[in-house]
């Protein structure tokens, strides 16, 4: 977990059109083996100044989800369907060259692995003020003036000097900030950021969460935020969607779903965490077997293979009936709310350890 603070400003008021807008959304790839349902029916929105955050493990569709709001997938043997509209303009049905007019513009992607998404042969400096002209139609001078004033912005010392180096000349932490810097140049009422702290180390980690609040104070930009770390998750998002094999299986504020989580497979991600009341000597609690394959998911309930809960539903509803994420705050899961505070308490128990507590 960072050591970032709570975020106390209190959110801003929920227009009647969310500034975006996702709807029944479904990403398949076709592949030599079978097609791949990747995203499976996803529902979500997002008001301007909030900032979502989206949890799941490895394969459960997070950034399939996200390329697919910038309309970054590959058009060749990839099928979309359902709505994504972005402050009204709706996303799956616009052309590569409406898209490209609103990407590093009025929407932006921070990248996971910024060694891969930056371009080894040009410098930082002139990859930032590249969609800076793009967008703006500012000159060279102005562009690269614009460069150094992100790169200053981000926390990059020397940034005059900086901005004429390349990415392999800049650490892991550097990399990040200027990934953040290209993103932000235009200034993006969507903030799209994918893991942008992996293998970062806490210190470096809880500066770019930071900075990022920052410049949503100032901007009033949406931001989603895709990580595995839910103690990140618990000190910078508002809401937040939990994932599995392609589904939101959770929804709802970040303090309710940590706080009474309704799905079984949020319990398992959050018993697989180190908790500081926990005795010391306490074993973590990983989630049985393995995320099922997207070739061919599981009937019913995806969850159903791995969820110890299944005998308490009763029958065969969890293995033939899928169900349903209601609208707002809720869990898709056929365990009665009963069922659910019976079972999460005893998940809570304390469990006799071999030594004292932290």
């Amino acid at each position: 977990m960072t050591a970032t603070s709570p975020d106390t400003t209190p959110p801003p008021a929920p227009s009647a059109t969310p500034f975006l807008s996702v709807r029944d959304l479904h990403v398949r790839f076709t592949t030599e083996d079978g097609v791949v349902k990747a995203v499976d029916g996803l529902s979500f929105d997002l008001e301007r100044g909030r900032t979502l955050g989206i949890v799941g493990e490895s394969g459960s569709g997070k950034s399939v989800t996200n390329l697919a709001v910038l309309g970054l997938h590959e058009r060749r043997g990839t099928e979309i369907t359902g709505t994504i509209t972005l402050d009204g303009r709706e996303l799956t049905t616009a052309p590569e060259s409406a898209l490209e007019k609103l990407r590093g513009n009025k929407m932006a992607m921070i990248f996971q692995d910024s060694l891969t998404a930056l371009s080894p042969y040009y410098t930082v400096g002139r990859q930032i003020a590249e969609p800076y002209r793009k967008h703006t139609g500012a000159s060279r001078r102005d562009a690269r003036r614009r460069a150094v004033e992100m790169l200053d912005k981000v926390g990059i010392p020397n940034a005059a000097r900086r901005v004429d180096d390349y990415p392999h000349q800049f650490s892991g932490g550097m990399r990040q900030r200027a990934m953040i810097a290209m993103a932000l140049v235009c200034d993006p009422e969507l903030l799209i950021a994918d893991e942008p702290t992996t293998a970062l180390d806490v210190t470096v980690q809880a500066q770019i969460l930071d900075l990022l609040k920052d410049l949503q104070r100032q901007t009033g930009s949406a931001i989603v935020l895709v990580t595995h770390d839910l103690g990140v998750v618990a000190h910078t998002v508002d809401d937040l969607l939990v994932m599995y094999a392609g589904r939101a299986v959770e929804r709802g504020p970040v303090r309710e779903v940590l706080g009474a989580p309704g799905h079984p497979y949020t319990w398992g991600l959050l018993g697989s965490m180190p908790r500081l009341t926990s005795d010391v000597d306490e074993p973590l609690v990983p989630i049985p077997g393995a995320p099922p394959s997207l070739l061919t998911p599981p009937p019913g309930c995806p969850f159903h293979p791995r969820c110890a809960h299944v005998a308490e539903v009763g029958g065969d509803r969890c293995r033939t009936e899928r169900p349903e994420l209601p609208a707002g705050r809720g869990a898709a899961c056929h365990l009665t709310p009963g069922q659910r505070r019976t079972a999460l308490a005893a998940r809570l128990a304390p469990r006799p350890g071999r030594g004292g507590t932290r």
